[in-house]
């Protein structure tokens, strides 16, 4: 039985927020779960009470009220697409009426999410649940085009039925941004009735985010010698240094532990949670399985595409390489930089060698002048907030032409071209150094196009490679081939890094039987709950050693709890049921699809496994059910029309078939599949001159069409067409 896994891993975007409607609204109390708080802190630690008020960390999350909302609510209307909004105070109370053609919905306003760039609002649409307006206040200066509302979604309609919509579960507060938002946060996600009881220690990221349950500190009356603390210029265990005729300056000392980092990344990062909450002092993979840099959210060099925070971007430099961790240029406390301008990387880079114009090749007061907009160009994001990359790439306007990344040089100068670019930085400094064959095979793979099995495995085995680069292209190595031997996987799956090792449980499902099981039940007792969850969800169908079960059930247990946490919305539903159909619980999986489609109306995957459990047991009436439904709620998925396309080819109603097959292409140009089976179909409904004729003017759409180049041969000999088979074979 053969079923669609499109969301085998589940991932959750931090910040991801957006549009339309609304209901009554029902009052609910968030209160905080323990008595745990800031304030045992605030008496011994006042100057960094005081420094933390200034950071962005403070103002995550507030009751709304007169000092903390920055918007207007002085009756202000606005409107985009049709939706409108009302903002009003009445009754000392901050209020929005949301209204989208006749319906329309009053609700008080009950928090402020964050304050700078933008200041973002969040209402009670069922008991217990919040939402995020879909409407937010820029509060940049006027004169920076802030002090206006706007919409998340500033280009396009997002509708009542778009899984984008603010009131779907994609758009909750409870699910996609609470935990990252106050301290000690646990979402409480009941799946029997889809409802929160989201509890939270404090409404904003304070001292317990970050240091933990400090009540026992609190109550040691330890007196510190501050004036030794604040005046002492020795790190205890080395320092940054650089020597005399160094360029950039190196760690002297004892090896830096940057573990605390985990605590950062825990936010910082988009990836999948383990638990319910976040555990301050706990290692990364002991809590998440983290999203690595595969499309579309990284372009093909690694650089941030869309809105993946800094983890996966920092990984991949030779700073965080080198042991530079966060607060070596951020405040620890206000978050801030420590220094503002060039100042901040000439800590460490020469400024005799870096900060003159024979190396950035601009005005010294000019934009172009600062490190920052070469090393980290900045991505918009939430209509007004600017994000830098941090994985401080080099200016690669050659790379660009060849993989179509982005490069800061024609950032800047838009008007200019990546030859141009490239040109420039040629007559400036020479030619670049040539990418490593790895590092090229990578963007290759990356980009989409295919790769040899062999230069595949080169990748991964490359240890000058960063290592998440590394850990991205093992995981992609289904992609590759079907099958795997273990010499090859198993060093990775000893790995002595963490991410490694995630992703070499993740493809072990390549290993032939007896070695999957030998190798994963080895990691069924791994130093992090992430690899042995990714251990357990590779063995679900295996023998195990009566030796192996407890670690196994363990396993198996937190993986459970890994989906349960996150079916609040489609994938996590979806997940169950996977897992469901390859334990041969047909029933359990046709209940995970439907209470999926439920949650989620608009999740196009519930419909597609729902249908085909239903195929795969011989009922055609609620096949064909499922796919229209899902149609209707997803009138622009490909995977849907496809799949409908399919359902009536077995039907033998063909010329349905290609209507839907040509549709699938039209929403999902880049898929050559699509392409193949409406071709296919044309041929099989007796069109044979028809889908030679317009497989020639789709060829050359796709990168991989190896397999329309095949079939275009096919055709071509079938009508005996020696000229346009001879143009197939020149392709």
């Amino acid at each position: 039985m053969k079923f669609y896994r499109f969301f085998s891993v589940i991932l959750i975007s931090l910040f991801f927020i957006v549009s339309v409607q609304a209901s009554n609204i029902v009052e609910h109390d968030f209160k905080k779960s323990k008595s745990i708080s800031n304030q045992q802190c605030v008496s011994c630690h006042e100057k960094s009470q005081y420094d933390w008020q200034q950071s962005d960390h403070s103002k995550a999350m507030a009751i709304a009220e007169k000092t903390t909302i920055l918007a207007d609510f002085n009756n202000k209307q606005v409107e985009h697409y049709g939706q409108k909004a009302h903002f009003f105070i009445k009754d000392d109370r901050y209020q929005v009426t949301m209204s989208y053609h006749d319906k329309a919905d009053t609700y008080p306003i009950r928090y402020t999410f964050g304050h700078f760039p933008l200041q973002q609002y969040l209402v009670e649409t069922e008991k217990g649940k919040l939402h995020v307006l879909p409407f937010a206040w820029d509060a940049r200066k006027k004169v920076d085009g802030g002090q206006r509302w706007y919409h998340n979604y500033s280009h396009e309609e997002i509708r009542p039925e778009d899984r984008l919509h603010w009131r779907q579960p994609l758009q909750n507060w409870n699910g996609m941004c609470a935990d990252c938002h106050s301290d000690g946060l646990v979402r409480n996600y009941e799946m029997k009735d889809n409802s929160f009881n989201t509890q939270f220690d404090n409404i904003n990221v304070g001292c317990l985010s970050c240091h933990g349950d400090m009540t026992d500190h609190s109550k040691k009356a330890v007196k510190r010698n501050v004036s030794a603390d604040t005046t002492s210029s020795k790190h205890p265990t080395g320092q940054w240094l650089r020597n005399l005729g160094d360029k950039t300056a190196h760690w002297q000392g004892e090896k830096r532990d940057n573990k605390f980092m985990d605590g950062c990344f825990a936010c910082h990062s988009l990836r999948s949670p383990l638990n319910d909450g976040i555990k301050p002092n706990t290692p990364f993979l002991d809590q998440f399985s983290p999203q690595l840099l595969s499309s579309p959210n990284y372009h093909a060099d690694g650089q941030i595409k869309e809105e993946v925070y800094v983890y996966g971007s920092f990984l991949q430099s030779k700073m965080y390489t080198a042991g530079v961790n966060c607060i070596d240029c951020h405040d620890k406390h206000t978050m801030k930089l420590k220094i503002e301008g060039n100042g901040l990387c000439l800590q460490c880079h020469g400024g005799e060698v870096y900060n003159v114009k024979e190396h950035h090749q601009h005005d010294n007061d000019s934009s172009g002048a600062q490190c920052v907009n070469c090393h980290m160009p900045d991505n918009r994001y939430m209509g007004v907030d600017d994000r830098r990359d941090h994985s401080f790439k080099i200016p690669r306007p050659d790379i660009s032409q060849a993989f179509n990344t982005p490069n800061a040089c024609t950032k800047c100068h838009d008007d200019k071209s990546n030859q141009w670019a490239s040109e420039s930085l040629v007559k400036w400094h020479g030619q670049p150094k040539p990418i490593t064959t790895s590092k090229e095979y990578l963007m290759v793979l990356n980009s989409g196009q295919t790769v040899s099995i062999a230069q595949h495995l080169s990748i991964i085995s490359d240890d000058k490679l960063d290592i998440i680069s590394r850990a991205t292209a093992l995981q992609l190595l289904s992609y590759t081939t079907q099958t795997i031997t273990a010499d090859v996987l198993a060093p990775y799956l000893s790995h002595s890094e963490g991410l490694i090792r995630l992703s070499a449980a993740n493809v072990a499902t390549l290993l032939p039987l007896k070695d999957r099981v030998k190798y994963l039940s080895l990691l069924l007792q791994d130093q992090y709950k992430a690899i042995r969850v990714a251990a357990a969800r590779g063995l679900v169908t295996s023998e195990l050693l009566s030796t192996d079960k407890p670690l196994f059930d363990k396993a198996f247990k937190a993986l459970i709890n890994s989906n349960q946490i996150n079916s609040w919305r489609g994938e996590g539903i979806a997940n169950q049921g996977v897992l469901a159909i390859e334990m041969n619980n047909i029933s359990a999986a046709e209940k995970s699809f439907i209470n999926a489609i439920k949650v989620d109306p608009y999740f196009e995957t519930g419909y597609i496994n729902l249908a085909d459990i239903y195929r795969a047991q011989q009922k055609p009436f609620q096949v064909a059910s499922v796919l229209s439904k899902g149609i209707k709620n997803n009138p622009k998925s490909a995977d849907l029309h496809y799949a409908y396309g399919l359902y009536f080819v077995r039907q033998k109603k063909i010329e349905k078939g290609i209507t839907l097959f040509e549709q699938a292409m039209t929403l999902m140009p880049g898929n050559p599949q699509y392409a193949y089976t409406y071709i296919l179909a044309l041929d099989g409904a007796g069109q044979a001159n028809q889908a030679l004729a317009k497989l020639k003017t789709l060829i050359m759409n796709y990168q991989n069409n190896g397999q329309l180049k095949e079939l275009g041969l096919y055709l071509s000999q079938k009508l005996n067409n020696r000229k346009d088979y001879d143009y197939f074979n020149s392709i």
